[in-house]
């Protein structure tokens, strides 16, 4: 079935990222692809978090969200976080994080970089995705990189867009 719509979202290029995220001593990490920086003048970033997702309520509850960011070579340290709460309810038990120091929200072991944020709206546009904004309160860069070296859906081989 040809899908013109579907085919060229599929064009543009997706990063692939970890959210993680804390309300209390609740913490998370899940991995997300729709992520963008929104403003310069604050300095606004925007992720598309699926409704159903279990860091959707940790987010909305605790008003924080860190992204983590990782070098392609880095790959395997982002993929314990690729099953949700439904399939991997202890995933975060053995999981290697620092808390940021300004939100608390884990820094994953194996990022590259972080971006700390705190939540300026949550905006439901009527799909199966709310569209959060964030101010970058924070960040650090652990392993300097390039573009070209930060990690995709297509370096893995996965697609999500369409």
């Amino acid at each position: 079935m040809k899908d013109p719509i579907k085919n060229a979202l599929k064009m543009m290029p997706y990063g692939f990222y970890s959210i993680t995220s804390r309300n209390g001593d609740e913490v998370n990490a899940m991995v997300a692809n729709l992520v963008m920086q929104a403003s310069f003048t604050p300095r606004l970033v925007a992720v598309g978090l699926q409704k159903k997702a279990y860091t959707h309520r940790v987010i909305e509850q605790g008003g924080v969200f860190a992204i983590n960011i990782f070098r392609a070579e880095d790959e395997e340290a982002l993929m314990g976080f690729t099953k949700g709460r439904e399939k991997n309810p202890d995933k975060m038990a053995d999981a290697d994080y620092t808390p940021a120091p300004e939100t608390g929200c884990p820094v994953l072991a194996g990022a590259a970089a972080y971006l700390e944020c705190r939540l300026v709206e949550m905006v439901d546009v009527g799909g199966d995705h709310d569209i959060l904004v964030g101010e970058v309160v924070g960040a650090d860069v652990m392993k300097a990189g390039e573009v070209d070296e930060t990690l995709t859906l297509t370096d893995i081989g996965w697609s999500y867009a369409g």
